[in-house]
């Protein structure tokens, strides 16, 4: 995990939002036989040539490595699919699109691991990045009507990358504001006014007499 003494810091780091995309499950055709895997997460298999099946995505690219299956691609990273969302995206100026939690990262380790089982894999990727520019540039939109009577942000549809960078600014803005806000605050701002108007009135100081 993230350091905990920052709290104002992103909670998860790349590499561990990646670790949790990886319990997310894809479709793979194996081309071996093997008998069912019973894991802590579940049972999976058993595993027949050419037959698909549900594993989770760690366990898919690990087969995958060792020559064992293809990944089939997920339906919302076709082309199509993905060209859909851009432009949903870039019509709308304050929602966003429904996309997998951790499609950041989903992406990422297939762009890795299997970039022979992705068709029009330099499309694809530049969609992906298009669509997370996009959803940035609104995200960074929306954070700027934060003011002193903002008490909560709602964002639908964010993804785990997107609500881990956003999270640590929202966070410090509303408690930067609510201390602002806070009678203790207040009651300090308005004395200081006061206690200068007061040394104001005494005067100057009398200038002391040389020894």
């Amino acid at each position: 995990m993230a350091s905990q003494s920052d709290p104002h810091g992103s909670a998860f780091s790349a590499a561990e939002l990646e670790f949790l995309a990886e319990d997310e499950m894809v479709e793979i055709v194996p081309n071996m036989r093997m008998d069912p895997l019973n894991l802590i997460s579940g049972d999976f298999g058993p595993f027949r040539p050419q037959i698909a099946t549900q594993v989770p995505l760690w366990l898919a690219v690990a087969l995958k490595k060792r020559g064992k299956c293809t990944i089939r691609l997920p339906d919302w990273m076709s082309v199509e699919k993905l060209t859909q969302v851009l432009e949903a995206e870039r019509d709308s100026a304050r929602d966003f699109q429904p996309l997998p939690f951790h499609y950041v990262e989903i992406a990422r380790l297939l762009f890795d691991h299997a970039r022979d089982d992705i068709p029009d894999i330099y499309m694809v990727r530049s969609l992906i990045e298009d669509i997370k520019d996009v959803r940035f540039h609104k995200i960074g939109t929306g954070l700027e009507i934060i003011s002193e009577r903002t008490y909560a942000v709602k964002l639908l549809n964010l993804s785990a990358m997107e609500v881990n960078i956003v999270r640590p600014f929202v966070a410090k803005a509303l408690e930067t504001f609510y201390k602002l806000d806070s009678p203790e605050m207040i009651q300090d701002a308005e004395r200081r006014p006061d206690a200068r108007s007061q040394a104001a009135d005494r005067g100057p100081r009398r200038p002391l007499r040389p020894r």
